[in-house]
Formats: C-alpha cells, sequence, structure tokens
C-alpha cells in the first residue's frame, strides 16, 4: 500500500532499511527476546546507518528529515517485532522533548550522541502510585543552589536499563494549585549521584523490550538540565503527547497488517478435510472482516500522518485512532491466533508472539480509556 505522503526518497529509505533490519535484526531477535534486552551495539548500528534521530537538524548532526521518514522507522522495526518500540520512543517521543525544549548548550551537549546511538534516552512519567494522573506525581526535584535534588521512584520505563539520558517529570512547586504548574522536566543523566535502577520488570510481551524501575534518592540535578522553563513541564508533555500517541496508533496499525499476512499465508498453506484451510468459508469471511478492519485503520492513520505532517491540532483524533487501532489490532492478534490452531499457541510461530505483544498498546502513552475520556471532553460532553 502507497501513502498520499511517501515520496521517491522515501521509498528508497523503506527499502535501505528493509535490508538492514533483515540483515541485522531479524536473526538475532530470538535471541533478544531470551537475552531480555536488545544490544546497545545494535543501537549503534542503527546510528551509523542513520537511523536514529532522522528528524533532528542538520546542526547537530541530525538529517532535518520529515516525520514520513519517522513513519516508515515504525512501521518496519514493528514489522521484525514489537520490542524494538524502544527505538521509536528514542526518535520520536523522547529526543523531540530536547529538540524543542532543549536550549543550544543542551542540544549541543546531547543531540550529536542520541543520533549516534551512544547516548539513548527515555521519558519517566509513570510512578507507582500514579499512572494517567500526570498531574499527582510525587517526586520531587527541590532547588539547593545551582543543583536540583530529586527524589521519588518512575515505574514502566521503557529504555530503563540502557538509557544514559531521562526527561523526568517532577514537581518543583509542591505547593501548586493546581498540580500540575508545578510540573517540570529535568534531564537526568547516568551516573548522576543519587539516581540508580530499581529491578528490570519482567513482562507478558516486549520481552527483548528493557523496562525498568528508576530510583531518585537526593539525586543532584544540575539546574542547567532543566528543559525549558520551571513550571511549564505538564504543558510540553501536553503538546508533546499528540505525537506520542500517534506514533503508537502507526505501530499498532503495522502489527495487524502484518499479523493479517502471517495469516493469511498459513491458511493458503494449512490443509485441513483435503483443502487449504483458506477454502472454507469460515476462513475467508474472518479474513474478510479483519482485512476491512486493517484498511480502515490504514486510512484513518494515514490521514492523521498528513494533517500531523502539516502541523493540524488533531489531538482528538489521534486520541480516536489510538484507542480504535490498538484495540483492532488486539482482536486481529486474536482471529488470526485462532486461525493458526494449535499451532498458533507455540512460541516459535510468530502470531504467538504477536498475541502477547499487543496488548500493552491499548496501555501506554495514555490508557485506552482516558483518550475516550479525552474525545469526551474534546466534545463538550
Amino acid at each position: 500500500m502507497t501513502s498520499a505522503y511517501i515520496q521517491e526518497e522515501h521509498r528508497i529509505f523503506r527499502t535501505a532499511l528493509g535490508k538492514f533490519l533483515e540483515k541485522e535484526a531479524v536473526p538475532h531477535y530470538d535471541a533478544w527476546e531470551q537475552a531480555r534486552i536488545i544490544p546497545r551495539s545494535f543501537w549503534e548500528k542503527m546510528g551509523r546507518e542513520g537511523y536514529l534521530c532522522p528528524s533532528v537538524d542538520e546542526a547537530y548532526g541530525g538529517l532535518n528529515a520529515d516525520f514520513a521518514y519517522a513513519v516508515i522507522l515504525s512501521e518496519e522495526l514493528e514489522r521484525v517485532g514489537t520490542s524494538l518500540i524502544g527505538i521509536s520512543l528514542h526518535n520520536d517521543i523522547v529526543v523531540p522533548y530536547l529538540e524543542t525544549y532543549g536550549s543550544h548548550e543542551q542540544k549541543e551537549r546531547w543531540l550529536p550522541g542520541c543520533i549516534s546511538g551512544n547516548i539513548i534516552t527515555a521519558i519517566a512519567m509513570t510512578e507507582p502510585g500514579a499512572g494517567s494522573d500526570l498531574a499527582n506525581l510525587r517526586t520531587t526535584a527541590v532547588r539547593d543552589g545551582s543543583d536540583y535534588i530529586v527524589n521519588g521512584e518512575k515505574t514502566f520505563i521503557t529504555n530503563g536499563i540502557h538509557a544514559d539520558l531521562v526527561v523526568v517529570a517532577c514537581k518543583t512547586d509542591p505547593q501548586a494549585n493546581p498540580g500540575y504548574k508545578g510540573i517540570s522536566l529535568l534531564a537526568i543523566e547516568r551516573g548522576t549521584p543519587g539516581f540508580r535502577r530499581g529491578k528490570q520488570l519482567h513482562k507478558i510481551g516486549l520481552h527483548a523490550q528493557d523496562t525498568a524501575e528508576l530510583i531518585f534518592e537526593d539525586a543532584r540535578v544540575p539546574a542547567a538540565n532543566l528543559l525549558g522553563e520551571e513550571g511549564k513541564g505538564f504543558y510540553y508533555m501536553m503538546e508533546k503527547l499528540q505525537q506520542e500517541r500517534l506514533v503508537v496508533a502507526i505501530g499498532a496499525q503495522a502489527a495487524a497488517e502484518e499479523m493479517l499476512k502471517l495469516t493469511m499465508a498459513y491458511t493458503k498453506n494449512r490443509k485441513a478435510f483435503g483443502q487449504a484451510i483458506s477454502k472454507f468459508q469460515h476462513t475467508q469471511f474472518k479474513i474478510a472482516e479483519m482485512a476491512t478492519e486493517v484498511e480502515i485503520g490504514r486510512t484513518f492513520v494515514d490521514d492523521l500522518i498528513i494533517k500531523h505532517m502539516n502541523g493540524q491540532q488533531v489531538t482528538t483524533q489521534v486520541s480516536m485512532a489510538k484507542w480504535w487501532i490498538t484495540e483492532m489490532a488486539k482482536r486481529v492478534a486474536a482471529e488470526c491466533m485462532q486461525l493458526h490452531g494449535g499451532y498458533g499457541y507455540m512460541e516459535e510461530y510468530p502470531i504467538a508472539r504477536r498475541y502477547r505483544d499487543i496488548p500493552v498498546a491499548a496501555i501506554y502513552a495514555g490508557t485506552n480509556q482516558i483518550m475516550k475520556s479525552i474525545i469526551a471532553k474534546n466534545l463538550g460532553l
């Protein structure tokens, strides 16, 4: 399927990326799942080939590439496996905070490493007692001379083990009313005194993707690491969540397309009662239903990609896409596993991994229930 925003240079990029991933990721993916982590060497290879943070301005070593390149990267990484989501988080979710709110000095300090793969990033919003309720987070950052003293815990942090630079949402004014007015963003580096990793979290799916707890105990962070203005963190997060949720929808859409493709191939080759199971009307109807929903999802997400690239405010529609496409992908996973029969439950069949990997898309970047609340509010309800 060719999308309207894809030009010849994008097609060339996709072909090169596909060949790179076929060589450097596909043969090793099972081993990464077993090891429960993707090696840093793969990040460095991505960096050398120009596949990390291509949107960054050329002044800092980037390619100043448009969002279509980010879409292609998200889709092709997803087709290898959802555990590669941490790269899209680095490229399209965390680094944009540095690009938009970072000072020139901060950009010069961090962006070249983000592009090369020497600096892996994460964003730390979620806390053990506050998931979607960002306004009531408890991590504090108290000014002490030229530093902030940070105390608190974060959990479910994607890239949490590898991360060299973490954008941390914290309360610089715990007395602010309402609470969201006291939130700021600090970029906290690996090796900061008082900052340590908690345990690596073991998940139902995304086995190769490193997810961890982060703990701050009187962590001393230079005030020079403040991103943007103090007290503006909540507004910055709200501004960036449109792209974050669009990236999740793009990944879920690519996953649904891949699951449908896998299942169509399987049903054509699998024989039962003397014929391919693709010849049974039940199978045909199920695949026809899934193909229709996948096509609707692609049409919807492509339209939003174009609007996002044009700088339009489509928060409501992105919230719609995030919840609907992730739920559609979950339905597709269940139906595709069923059409695989007993083999669908076996780890060596890719659909089994897809089935366990897709549910979290309905949870991260704001749960689907939060998406519906946003939509309802924006509809004036």
